[in-house]
């Protein structure tokens, strides 16, 4: 029985000393630091740009348009690859063949979607 928790008894050590290690660095840090706080450093930063106005600013939608044709493309890519290495395995072939239709509609109808909103032109 007690080769039976050893194995517990190291990750429950592991995590306790990875825990302890993370306080005693973040105590150290808080130790450590100069703490002299002015009213310019409290102020608000962003990217090196004096705070102006309320804090709502608007963005631009396209961002958010070109993030979601990488996921398209990104995500596409990276199930491909390793399909292409189990579509040979034996047994595999019907079934991941249907799946990655599916998958390549699903991919599909995002290009679609992006086409028909005219995000494809480069104009």
């Amino acid at each position: 029985m007690p080769d039976y928790f050893h194995g517990y008894a190291v990750v429950g050590l592991v995590a306790v000393v990875g825990v302890l290690f993370v306080a005693v660095a973040f105590g150290a840090g808080r130790l450590l630091r100069p703490m002299v706080p002015t009213s310019e450093k409290l102020l608000t930063y962003e990217c090196g740009v004096d705070p102006v106005g309320e804090g709502w600013a608007h963005t631009q939608v396209r961002y958010y348009v070109y993030a979601f044709l990488y996921v398209i493309f990104a995500v596409d890519s990276v199930f491909l690859f390793p399909w292409a290495t189990v579509f040979a395995e034996p047994g595999f072939g019907g079934t991941t063949l249907v799946e990655m239709f599916v998958f390549l509609g699903f991919l599909s109808v995002g290009l679609l979607y992006a086409w028909r909103k005219g995000v494809l032109a480069w104009t």
